[in-house]
This record gives C-alpha cells, sequence and structure tokens, in this order.
C-alpha cells in the first residue's frame, strides 16, 4: 500500500480553502460587529402619546403624537352616559382615526382588590367588560395600576394582601387572553400606596401570576420620586410593555422644568425597547406644554 502523497497542488488547494474559511469567519464576525454597531448608534424613537381625553387626538396629531391614552372611566365604561356615551366615543375614534394605545384609571378605589373588604367578582366583571371594549377599540393594554384599590388596610396582613391581588391577577390574565388584551401591571411611588412600589414589586407578581398576558409598566415619573434608578429597567427589561413619564417635582410634562431623562432612555434603548411612552401628569396650558414635551423627548430620545 502506497503511503499517502501530499503533492505540492494538495497543499496549494488545503492553504485556499483554509483562507478562504478564514475569510468567511472573519467576514461573519465584521459583519455581527457592524450590525452590533449599528443598533447601539441608532437613535432611539419611540412612539409618544398623552394620559389625556380623546377630544384632544386631532391636536396632538398635529404636534407628532402618535396616540392617545385614554381612561376606562370616561372612555370604556363611562361614568356618565353609560353605554350611550360609549358608542359617541367609538365613534368619535372611528371618525378622528388617532389610535388608543391603552387606558389608565382602570378600576377605581371602591372596588378593593386586597384588604377585608377585597371585591373580586366586582373588580373581574368590570375587567372583563373592559377588556371587551377595549379589544372593539382596537387598543392592545390596559394599565392596571388603581392605588386605591390596592392600598392595604392599616393593620391587615400584607402577605395575605399579596396573596389576594395575585389571586385576582391571575383571574383576570386569564380575561385579558380571552379578549387578547395585555396588562400592564403600574408600580406606583409610596406617596400613593402602600403595595407594589418598584418594578421588582410588580415582577413579583408578574412572575406568581406567570402569564404571558400579564407584564409590566415602567413609569419613570414613580420611579423617580422613589429614587429607583434605570439598571432597573435593565434587570426588568424582559417584562416591560409600556412606558410612562412626567416630570420629578410636580408631575409636570417634560420640559416644563427641565427634567433629564436621558439615563431612563439609555436603560430602555438598552433593553430594545419599542413599546409606547405616555405622558401622564399635570397640565398648566395643555396646548403649549404638549409640543414642549413633544419636542424635548424626542431630542433627549435622540440623544441616547
Amino acid at each position: 500500500m502506497k503511503p499517502l502523497q501530499h503533492t505540492t497542488s494538495s497543499r496549494r488547494d488545503f492553504l485556499k480553502l483554509g483562507a478562504g474559511a478564514v475569510g468567511s469567519i472573519l467576514a461573519s464576525s465584521s459583519l455581527a460587529e457592524a450590525a452590533l454597531w449599528a443598533e447601539e448608534s441608532r437613535k432611539l424613537s419611540l412612539p409618544l402619546g398623552i394620559c389625556t381625553s380623546y377630544d384632544k387626538a386631532a391636536l396632538l396629531k398635529s404636534i407628532g403624537y402618535s396616540y392617545v391614552e385614554e381612561n376606562v372611566g370616561r372612555f370604556l365604561i363611562p361614568d356618565k352616559g353609560g353605554d350611550e356615551q360609549y358608542a359617541k366615543n367609538v365613534e368619535a375614534l372611528k371618525t378622528t382615526g388617532v389610535p388608543l394605545r391603552s387606558y389608565v384609571s382602570f378600576i377605581p378605589g371602591s372596588i378593593k382588590s386586597v384588604g377585608p373588604n377585597a371585591n373580586h367578582e366586582a373588580l373581574l366583571e368590570r375587567a372583563d367588560l373592559a377588556f371587551k371594549r377595549a379589544k372593539e377599540c382596537g387598543t392592545p393594554y390596559v394599565v392596571f395600576g388603581s392605588s386605591a384599590s390596592r392600598t392595604i388596610p392599616e393593620g391587615f396582613d400584607r402577605a395575605k394582601a399579596k396573596e389576594q391581588h395575585t389571586e385576582v391577577s391571575k383571574k383576570m390574565a386569564l380575561l385579558a387572553e380571552k379578549h387578547g388584551i395585555t396588562v400592564a401591571l403600574e408600580p406606583l411611588n409610596r406617596s400613593e400606596t402602600n403595595f407594589i412600589n418598584s418594578l421588582a414589586e410588580g415582577v413579583e407578581i408578574i412572575e406568581a401570576v406567570n402569564h404571558p398576558r400579564f407584564r409590566l409598566l415602567c413609569d419613570i415619573y414613580h420611579m423617580l420620586k422613589d429614587n429607583e434608578g434605570p439598571e432597573q429597567i435593565v434587570k426588568y427589561g424582559k417584562y416591560i410593555v409600556h412606558c410612562h413619564i412626567a416630570e420629578k417635582q410636580n408631575r409636570t410634562a417634560p420640559g416644563v422644568v427641565g427634567d433629564d431623562f436621558r439615563e431612563y432612555f439609555k436603560a430602555l434603548k438598552k433593553i430594545k425597547y419599542r413599546g409606547g411612552l405616555s405622558i401622564e401628569g399635570r397640565w398648566t396650558n395643555f396646548d403649549s406644554e404638549a409640543k414642549k414635551a413633544f419636542e424635548v423627548l424626542t431630542q433627549q430620545l435622540s440623544e441616547v
């Protein structure tokens, strides 16, 4: 049997093959690095909206906002006018054409989710109707903040309250799934409620509920009020589906005092957040402040 002959030609072919393979690896690596650089250098641009009455929709559209965030008790289940007013609201939505991305003021303080007077039956009945109508309006999210509903009464066992809130949230998630809606649980600062005051505490409930239709809202105003840093956005980013914002001191719109939100926006960029960013705050002159806020947020987002 003849030994294997390593001819000059075979060595040359091998070297060609090796060089080609190395070139492919280098090319792939360069492409990956280029893609990573492009992602990191790309300006952050998010759809902007305001939590306000839908009669402001045309104005917001003219400024450049992408959507309105309405109020459950005003738009979906009107406290005044009932079903007739809801029908008028839907007609206005069809006529104006500005989308509703989400709703706040979900559960009133008269319907408790925790405590000795918890009324889960009434809460879920309201949730079912709100989700049904949100779906009819083409809205993907309903925010579950509802500070008065979830405030733990003095002397009531906190572990029991957490158990109650988790139990009703699990049932709520199933209703949300039925209607194709996602619930965004909103942590609130300690001056507004004594339960679920940070992203970490919100995620404890979300992980206990363990349902893809029950996710997390990041409100930069509440984070600023309680000195919750932007690193928490990175830590819990996989759960975040919606964001709110306002300035820290008096919950004014961005641009009134001049708060710098860039570090929080950097965190949103790091988690590749692509959801909405809604201003939820207090207004002195809505028209002028809404315009200024749009300019400020657009500028700061573009600089991270």
